[in-house]
C-alpha cells in the first residue's frame, strides 16, 4: 500500500495524502483547519480492508503524520516563537534551564508510569476497543436449527452411572487370617510366620502380620524372633506359661 496515494475525505480537504502534503509545504492549507486524528482512522481503516499489516507502510505513515503533528503544533503557539527570539541571553538561558527541569520531571513521571505498569498491569485493563481503532462488525456462521435441537437434546441425556470397580478391596482382611491362625494353633502349639505364608503375596504377607499383632495385643500367642530378619515363631500364650510353670518346678 502506497500512503502517499491514501484517499481523504476531510472537512477542510479531499483528495489524496499526497496532495495535502504538497498544499501544507507551500502553506497553501491552514493545519489548524486540519483534522488529523480523521487521517489516522481514514489509515486504519485502509489497513483493516488490506487484512493484511504493512510494515514498510506503517513506518512511512508514522513519519508523515508525525511532521505534520510537529507543524500544527507549532502553527497553534506561533507567538512563543516570537516571545524566545526578542529574550535576552542570559533570560534565554533561565527559560531553556526551566524546559530542561520541566522536562526531567515529566521524564520521571513517565518512568514511574511505566514502572506501574509492568507491576499492576495485569490488574487494570482496558474493557473495550481501542478508540480509534476501526469497528468490527462480528459475523455469524451459518448454522442448522436441527443440529443445533439435537446437540441439546444429547445434553440432557444423563450420563452413565460411574463404575467403582476399581475401588473394590484386592486383598482379604484380617479377619481372614485371625481365624487361619487360630486353627493352625489348636492343632499345633507352634509354628514358623514364614512357612506359613512364604506362597501368599507382599500385600497379602502384610495382612497376615498385622493379624499377628491383633493376636499378640489380645494375650492369644507370643511372638519370637532371634535377631533382626530372624524367622518369626509364633506360639500359644498358654505354651509359653506352661514351659515357664516347668522350668520353676525343675
Amino acid at each position: 500500500m502506497i500512503v502517499r496515494e491514501l484517499e481523504l475525505d476531510l472537512d477542510a480537504f479531499e483528495g489524496p495524502f499526497d496532495l495535502l502534503l504538497t498544499l501544507v509545504l507551500k502553506d497553501e492549507l491552514d493545519l489548524v483547519e486540519l483534522d488529523v486524528a480523521a487521517i489516522v482512522l481514514a489509515f486504519l481503516e485502509r489497513l483493516f480492508e488490506r487484512d493484511e499489516l504493512d510494515l514498510d507502510a506503517c513506518g512511512e505513515f508514522l513519519v508523515l503524520i508525525s511532521a505534520l503533528l510537529e507543524l500544527k503544533a507549532r502553527g497553534l503557539f506561533p507567538e512563543e516563537a516570537a516571545e524566545l527570539a526578542e529574550l535576552e541571553p542570559e533570560q534565554a538561558a533561565e527559560e531553556l534551564a526551566r524546559r530542561l527541569a520541566e522536562y526531567r520531571r515529566m521524564k520521571e513521571a513517565a518512568g514511574w508510569l511505566r514502572e506501574r505498569l509492568e507491576v499492576e498491569g495485569d490488574r487494570y485493563f482496558r474493557i473495550g476497543p481501542a478508540p480509534l481503532a476501526p469497528k468490527v462488525e462480528p459475523t455469524l456462521a451459518p448454522h442448522d436449527p436441527a443440529r443445533l435441537a439435537a446437540a441439546l437434546r444429547l445434553m440432557a441425556v444423563p450420563p452413565p452411572e460411574v463404575s467403582l470397580a476399581h475401588m473394590a478391596l484386592r486383598f482379604p482382611p484380617v479377619v481372614q487370617f485371625l481365624e487361619r491362625f487360630r486353627s493352625v494353633l489348636k492343632r499345633r502349639s507352634r509354628f514358623d510366620f514364614d512357612q506359613e505364608v512364604g506362597e501368599l503375596s507382599r500385600i497379602e504377607q502384610a495382612v497376615a502380620f498385622l493379624a499377628l499383632l491383633e493376636l499378640r495385643r489380645e494375650g492369644e500367642i507370643s511372638i519370637e524372633q532371634a535377631a533382626p530378619f530372624a524367622p518369626i515363631r509364633i506360639s500359644r500364650s498358654d505354651v509359653e506359661r506352661e514351659d515357664s510353670w516347668t522350668l520353676r518346678s525343675a
